[in-house]
Order: structure tokens, then sequence, then C-alpha cells
């Protein structure tokens, strides 16, 4: 049955994959790292986790993590700055972003 399913095309492990990381980073901001971990619960095979995530472009996951640091600074901004930048780090480690990538985040948010 599910052999038939995938020759008529309606079953497709990487389609599917691609379609879930493209609304994981639109809608909930998320980074590669936490995109991959959902596949792999989702029981993507590890070969199309890696082509799907490979796709992601390093700059459009920095623009990703720095929209949704702005959007985190705004309403905290006349906090004392310490307390900013363990909400605004906070946020970007939730969502699975790289240290290199968050530092340089703050730095340019002026936070860091």
């Amino acid at each position: 049955m599910l052999f038939r399913l995938q020759e008529q095309g309606l079953v497709d492990d990487e389609e599917f994959a691609r379609a879930w990381s493209e609304s994981r980073q639109r809608t909930k901001k998320l980074s590669r790292r936490v995109i991959a971990g959902e596949l792999r619960e989702k029981g993507v095979s590890t070969e199309i986790i890696e082509i799907v995530t490979s796709e992601i472009d390093p700059d459009a996951e920095y623009a990703i993590a720095l929209e949704l640091a702005r959007r985190k600074f705004r309403p905290i901004a006349h906090l004392d700055p310490e307390l900013i930048r363990r909400r605004v780090h906070g946020a970007l480690m939730r969502k699975g972003f790289s240290s290199s990538v968050i530092n340089s985040v703050m730095r340019e948010i002026g936070a860091a």
C-alpha cells in the first residue's frame, strides 16, 4: 500500500521535510539544528535531513535570528542592559541558534 502511494507521488519524505523546514523557519523562527531535530522525531531519514538542512542559507538563518532578536528587544529596550542581554540571548538559544550567530546578532542590535 505504502509503495503504491509512493509511486503515485503521494508520499514523499523529501518534499515533506522541505515544506516542514520552510514553514518552521518562517512561522517559528527556528534554527537549522532545531528543524533537523524535529524532522528526526518525525522519522525522516538522516540522509534527507542533511539534504534539506544543507539548503538553509546561513545568511537567511542569520536574518531570521536578527529579526527575532529585534522583535524581542523592542519591548524591553528601557530595561537594564544586562537583563536585555539575558532575555534576548535566551530567546535565541531556545530557538537553537549557534553561539556565533547569537553573538553576532547581539552585537548588531547593540545588546552585546
